[in-house]
């Protein structure tokens, strides 16, 4: 029987839905408990044959109806993960889709095809700061690529108990009961973990136009120099098909740990740093999770640091502008050790650390970032 190009793309895009409990392929990296994405995971129970077949139907129909350029755009897409760089896929956004009795737009009936089953509303959502439909309100053609979206991450209030991190950890040097010596953090004279020679000579040349500079850290080693940024949008990855920004893999690591190794193998797609109006936004492109720490995602009353664990495919903003002006307070612990390149935010690829985890501070963690913002 003669099949057409479309009909092929459409076959093909099908076979890449994401995945469903029960199907044998959900990512594992999607799960865990706890933390700021804690129920926001990409699967849901596995639906019957009738709700099924419904949902293939409906998705074929509308596939049908979409040019070939664009079913390519989209499979490009969905195959790649988002780790090809895929452009706009921009369609009708008032085009309505009935499954049993739940309507969806277009654009969200997408989604929850391709990226995730168990997607609700669209305020769930993030536009990434790469869309032609970034800022834009009710335009008639709205951008519907899955990987150009990220699910929102909601911070838990109160938070769990593992990521509770204790302010004590945090005094000054010159405190009697003092935290962690550098030698614990990875530090040189500050208590919080830091490697700031390069940045410091970076603000003392007059360099005044990069926002922030990353530092990456295997356990107690920096491995690299402090890379500088520029531009508003930052990818930092090991392994990414078409990647532009800061790779962690062409780094010369003398580290031999296992676990740097293991964990180093499972950073691939990394993460999205972006600066937008609002602040600085962190998307979780990899397939395992990511653990932050940002004195502007706790309460300002709040005694303790927390750790918030992000879920692939999810976005925090882990840096609040209006937050960091009123947090400078003379006895903030967290901020008056800082160096006056500004303030920081610490990330670990895969692995978390605090309270109840056996790694107490971040430099037991095996590979982990340190994004350092120039707030002059």
């Amino acid at each position: 029987m003669f099949r057409t190009k479309r009909s092929g793309l459409v076959r093909r895009l099908w076979r890449s839905r994401a995945p469903v409990e029960g199907d044998g392929e959900a990512d594992r990296g999607t799960h865990g408990s706890g933390g700021c994405c804690m129920g926001k995971t990409t699967k849901v129970a596995k639906s019957n044959a009738g709700s099924e077949a419904e949902l293939k139907a409906l998705t074929h129909s509308i596939l049908k109806k979409i040019k070939e350029k664009q079913l390519e755009v989209l499979l490009q897409a969905v195959e790649s993960k988002g780790g090809a760089r895929s452009p706009c896929l921009l369609l009708p956004s008032k085009v309505d889709a009935k499954v049993g009795q739940q309507s969806y737009s277009l654009p969200m009936l997408l989604y929850k095809v391709f990226r995730w089953p168990d997607l609700r509303h669209s305020s769930e959502l993030k536009r990434l700061s790469c869309c032609e439909s970034y800022g834009k309100i009710n335009p008639e053609l709205v951008c519907c690529n899955p990987h150009h979206m990220s699910r929102l991450c909601e911070l838990e209030s109160p938070p769990p108990p593992y990521s509770r991190y204790p302010m004590d950890y945090l005094k000054p040097p010159d405190s009697p009961d003092s935290g962690p010596s550098s030698s614990e953090t990875g530090g040189t004279t500050y208590s919080a973990p830091v490697g700031l020679s390069d940045s410091l000579a970076l603000q003392e040349s007059g360099d005044r136009a990069h926002w922030c500079v990353v530092a990456y850290w295997e356990e107690k080693t920096r491995v690299g120099r402090l890379y500088s940024v520029q531009e508003p949008s930052l990818d930092i990855f090991y392994d990414l098909p078409q990647g532009n920004g800061f790779c962690l893999g062409q780094l010369c690591s003398d580290n031999k740990s296992q676990l740097v190794q293991m964990v180093r193998a499972k950073i691939g797609y990394g993460i999205q740093l972006t600066r937008e109006p609002d602040g600085v936004w962190v998307y979780n492109r990899s397939c395992y999770p990511i653990f932050i720490k940002s004195a502007t995602l706790d309460n300002p009353d709040s005694r303790t640091l927390l750790v918030h664990k992000v879920f692939p495919g999810f976005s925090i903003k882990a840096f609040d502008y209006d937050k960091a002006g009123s947090l400078q307070r003379p006895n903030d612990h967290e901020f008056t050790q800082q160096p006056r390149t500004g303030f920081t935010v610490q990330i670990s690829f895969v692995k978390g650390w605090g309270q109840c985890y056996t790694r107490q501070f971040i430099s037991s963690c095996p590979c982990w970032l340190e994004v350092i913002f120039n707030t002059r």
